[in-house]
């Protein structure tokens, strides 16, 4: 993770290619991770089961959210917003294997009956989601930059993960509907989580 964090070419990368590249390995990422999630919420429960599902909706979310920024080294709106970009073709490309996972009766029911018995409805959202989070990080990365230190994302982490938490705890506090210790809340927070991070590491940042 450290070896990506410092790669050797310019800032604000933003030809084709690399979009293509990158669009494809993230949607590539996502579709792993998203049947490991699936087969895990079938075959297991109790303890085992939301520990495995933390450690990789964790891992996903951090990964979905910093990676694109990484790619392209942003520091300025462009290589931001071409991060963004990233995450929502990435977004678009999951849904040939979404589809394969639906024929192949991956998802349980109970993902259905979120959407109402239909099988469709995470599209939208997960289109949201996947562009907001590369939105965040690359942004949140530039903001590390502007204050003069070269972009890491442990810091980067540790901080959306600090934000994550107090919000996840804030919600159940306030008794939100449906908040609590599980891993849902948690990472429904983190889309929060990380833009109170992004926005914390903006404050007195001097951009060129």
């Amino acid at each position: 993770m450290s070896s990506l964090a410092r790669p050797e070419t310019a800032v604000d990368q933003r030809d084709i290619p690399l979009v293509v590249r990158a669009s494809a390995r993230l949607a590539a990422l996502e579709a792993v991770l998203v049947l490991a999630i699936a087969l895990i919420s079938q075959k297991l429960e109790g303890a085992l089961e939301t520990a495995l599902l933390a450690l990789l909706v964790g891992a996903g979310l951090v990964l979905v959210a910093f990676l694109p920024g990484v790619w392209t080294r942003a520091r300025s709106l462009e290589g931001i917003a071409t991060a963004a970009g990233i995450g929502l073709a990435a977004a678009w490309i999951f849904v040939v294997p979404d589809i394969a996972f639906q024929l192949a009766g991956v998802y349980t029911h109970r993902w259905r009956a979120l959407g109402g018995g239909s099988n469709w409805w995470h599209l939208p959202v997960w289109w949201m989601a996947g562009t907001f989070l590369p939105w965040m990080g690359a942004w949140l990365l530039a903001n590390q930059a502007a204050r003069g230190r070269e972009p890491s994302l442990a810091p980067a982490v540790l901080l959306a993960s600090a934000c994550t938490g107090v919000l996840g705890l804030l919600a159940m506090g306030i008794g939100f509907p449906g908040a609590g210790w599980n891993v849902a809340t948690f990472g429904i927070a983190f889309l929060p989580g990380l833009a109170l991070a992004t926005l914390i590491t903006g404050l007195g940042a001097r951009r060129k």
